[in-house]
């Protein structure tokens, strides 16, 4: 029997990491007959699906309020204790209306239990499932451990409660194990490794015509070569690496195009990447129109391109981050079968460099190796080929949906047993 499978955020909207990993998991379970609906303060799938309360948004006023009052300090004031828990109860009730009018069966959590960027959402999902008592899977991206702004706080008593809870009917599942290892060291919770995934099983099926239209949208003349770095726009992504390999490849023709937006973390560092460029002579394209993720059907057609739109004519991929919890520009890259090049963060080096990838690589800082390394890859059609084709065998077996299939099977045979037919690649439930 087929389940009401309903996931929360604080957003499922664009191409942030969390909303598209979500949306491939809802991906794989509707093409097996399960229904997903969507719990957020901003969404852009399908209203049908859609259960949207603006409180829950991590930039809604009330949080940013309750932030500015916690995050940095030591101690909270009493009226701040107050305004967390109004904004808690507002969203209990919301979060119980939810699973009553979808009938759901079973909770994804994506990230909101992990990070506190919304510390009443986390509260009230972590009552709500409590009380409740519905199976839950906690889908974890990162953990407020891993991040500086966090690092001083005055709510560590709400933290060591919710972000995450340890309960149960809860089924905890990271993206790598370094995130296992510190899970299970600071608050005795097991979990289950499910990295990113893509369906490597079916090759992307291009639009070339959408990718013409959105090369040509971006002023990009024929004889240009678009070098794409496929991020937001945070320091953590070290996108003036990609400006300085920009600059050091010395060729007039590429052109530098960052396809996500910023504003998550504020303004100031993509304005200081822009008088990077312009110092470096690089020529650098943001695109300031909403990209839609690629599986969310683009619900409420805000987006006029899809991810899918941008990737088939970048001619090379720049992801020079300093920490990421997997990476999914990473394997967008290997699945449009395009050459990148890769700095070694912590969750690189322990879980995918093992898996034998050939990449041009960095280790904190660009070296002329490297430079000679992309050159190569950019001037050699042989290389590129052989290249882009070994990649994409590799992430074939280390991270399709079929090693996602496996997880969700054993997580779903622990919470309804056989009463529920297990995820195939082609399937119809019964």
């Amino acid at each position: 029997m087929c389940k009401n499978i309903g996931f929360v955020s604080t957003r499922f909207a664009g191409t942030d990491g969390v909303t598209l990993e979500a949306s491939k998991w809802a991906d794989v379970f509707e093409k097996n007959g399960y229904s997903c609906v969507w719990f957020a303060g901003e969404l852009d799938r399908n209203s049908d699906t859609s259960f949207l309360v603006a409180e829950a948004h991590f930039q809604h006023e009330q949080n940013q309020w309750i932030n500015a009052q916690v995050m940095g300090k030591k101690g909270r004031e009493p009226q701040v204790t107050q305004a967390i828990h109004d904004l808690r109860s507002l969203l209990k009730a919301s979060l119980h209306e939810f699973i009553q009018y979808f009938n759901i069966d079973l909770l994804v959590t994506e990230n909101v239990l992990t990070i506190p960027m919304h510390v009443p959402l986390g509260l009230a999902l972590t009552e709500t499932i409590a009380e409740t008592e519905i199976p839950t899977i906690s889908h974890n991206h990162d953990f407020y451990w891993e991040r500086v702004r966090f690092a001083v706080n005055a709510v560590s008593d709400y933290l060591r409660m919710a972000f995450p809870p340890n309960l149960p009917n809860i089924k905890h599942v990271v993206i790598n194990s370094g995130a296992q290892e510190q899970l299970a060291l600071r608050t005795g919770i097991s979990s289950t490794i499910i990295p990113n995934v893509l369906d490597f099983e079916n090759p992307p099926t291009l639009d070339v015509e959408g990718a013409r239209i959105f090369r040509e949208a971006i002023e990009l003349e024929p004889d240009d070569r678009m070098i794409l770095q496929p991020t937001r726009i945070i320091q953590r992504k070290g996108i003036e690496h990609a400006i300085e390999l920009v600059k050091e490849l010395g060729d007039n023709r590429n052109k530098l195009v960052i396809s996500h937006e910023a504003g998550d973390e504020g303004f100031e560092y993509v304005e200081w990447l822009k008088e990077y460029a312009c110092e470096h002579g690089v020529c650098l394209r943001l695109i300031t129109t909403k990209i839609a993720d690629p599986w969310g059907n683009n619900g409420n057609e805000q987006a006029k391109y899809s991810l899918w739109d941008v990737y088939p004519f970048a001619d090379f991929i720049t992801y020079p981050s300093q920490y990421e919890g997997f990476g999914n520009a990473f394997l967008e890259a290997i699945y449009f079968k395009k050459p990148l090049l890769v700095n070694r963060y912590a969750t690189f080096v322990r879980d995918i460099e093992p898996q034998g990838f050939d990449l041009a690589v960095m280790d904190g800082f660009l070296s002329r190796k490297t430079v000679n390394s992309v050159i190569d890859i950019l001037e050699s059609p042989e290389r590129r080929e052989k290249m882009v084709n070994y990649n994409y065998e590799v992430a074939t077996r280390h991270y399709s949906y079929s090693i996602l299939r496996t997880q969700l099977n054993a997580l779903l045979n622990h919470f309804f047993g056989n009463s529920i037919s297990n995820l195939y690649a082609q399937s119809t439930c019964l």
